[in-house]
């Protein structure tokens, strides 16, 4: 008699700068079948709140995407999508202020900030929007929120009583916050916030320190950026807030959203999972396979990997991650249940070529491990 295929329930991340969880999901699914030509392939886009976190929970939704005009981390018009659904909305800060959205040779960490997740905010709200569900992962900004804030209403003043602009280069200068048009604006709106690090606003494991250097900060920048935030914490009345996790996500916007907007910061893996319906599809399964760009010693701590995982584990599934760059930190996640963490490509092969193949390269690494067992 024979037996009932092998199920894989296929769960990554996006790999940044390389591959949509879309594409990596689908790219996981030929090297399950080029092993196992029968097997049965659970596609299961995810996201902890970065890139892909609205198409994943649109889809779950069953609604279409709208698009409204905002702008990028350097203020220059874009197009944005999010979804709505009646009184709810799902947006995010990579569809306007992220990363991905700036080229590496326009990168200017100083100069960026996150008015354009205000614009979508704002148009959200208009649409009769009343709960708002925001991801925060994979910002190219720096500016503790300043510019998401100031187009929600709220205005920064100096010493002297000037109004300042919403750019981290002023962020230093604030000596007065007014939220009196912010407060009205968001009277009555539930935000939720999908975080997927737990740093706090400032210090040696704060927003500067540690994510800084990704968005092109220097090391005689990341000092003055963190005393920057410091200081802005305090004069706003906020200081307590600047210490709770997560309140350095996306350069200091978890920080705004929780201490000025009332919002909840929530795993965002999590509240994916949720919404995909993860648990019931892992059930039966025989393997499960994540995966993100970069596994290292963040991905235990809110990241896709760890959030599927624990899903697996409370099935008894085994689970195997894959990863384009494997750091040092990544062997914490074989404590909490996951069986293999897998290279994704050659190591000696170069970072654009890398990119470039990264599909192909996915495709052979699941392929590869499937045969090796």
């Amino acid at each position: 008699m024979i037996g009932a295929p092998m199920k894989f329930v296929l769960a990554p991340d996006s790999f940044k700068e390389n591959m949509t969880a879309q594409e990596a999901a689908d790219a996981m699914a030929v090297g399950v079948r080029d092993v196992h030509p029968d097997a049965d392939c659970v596609l299961v886009p995810m996201s902890d709140g970065g890139e892909g976190f609205i198409q994943a929970v649109a889809a779950a939704w069953g609604v279409a995407l709208v698009e409204t005009d905002s702008v990028d981390a350097l203020g220059r018009p874009i197009r944005a999508a999010y979804a709505c659904s009646g009184d709810s909305a799902v947006l995010d800060v990579a569809s306007c202020a992220g990363i991905e959205l700036v080229a590496p040779a326009d990168r200017d960490v100083a100069s960026s900030n996150t008015d354009g997740l205000g614009v979508i905010i704002r148009d959200a709200l208009d649409r009769g929007a009343r709960r708002l569900l925001i991801g925060i992962g994979g910002s190219a900004t720096n500016d503790a929120g300043i510019g998401m804030l100031h187009r929600l209403g709220a205005r920064f003043y100096d010493a002297e009583g000037a109004e300042l602009r919403p750019l981290l280069a002023d962020l230093a200068r604030i000596a007065r916050v007014d939220t009196a048009d912010l407060d009205v604006l968001l009277d009555g709106v539930d935000i939720r916030v999908a975080c997927d690090v737990t740093n706090p606003l400032n210090g040696s494991t704060g927003a500067s320190a540690v994510f800084g250097p990704q968005k092109g900060a220097t090391d005689e920048q990341i000092p003055v950026f963190d005393a920057a935030h410091h200081r802005f914490a305090v004069v706003s009345g906020h200081e307590d807030d600047a210490l709770l996790p997560g309140s350095g996500a996306a350069g200091g916007l978890g920080f705004a959203l929780r201490a000025f907007c009332g919002a909840e910061l929530v795993p965002g893996v999590d509240l994916v999972a949720a919404a995909v319906g993860l648990d019931e599809k892992v059930r039966g399964a025989d393997w499960v396979f994540t995966g993100e760009g970069s596994v290292d010693s963040q991905t235990i701590d809110g990241k896709t990997p760890a959030g599927v995982t624990a899903v697996a584990r409370a099935h008894g599934v085994p689970v195997m991650v894959f990863g384009g760059r494997i750091k040092d930190g990544s062997e914490n996640l074989l404590g909490i249940g996951v069986t293999r963490i897998v290279k994704v490509g050659d190591p000696d092969e170069p970072l654009e070529e890398a990119l470039r193949n990264g599909q192909k390269n996915l495709r052979r690494a699941v392929a590869q491990a499937l045969a090796d067992l």
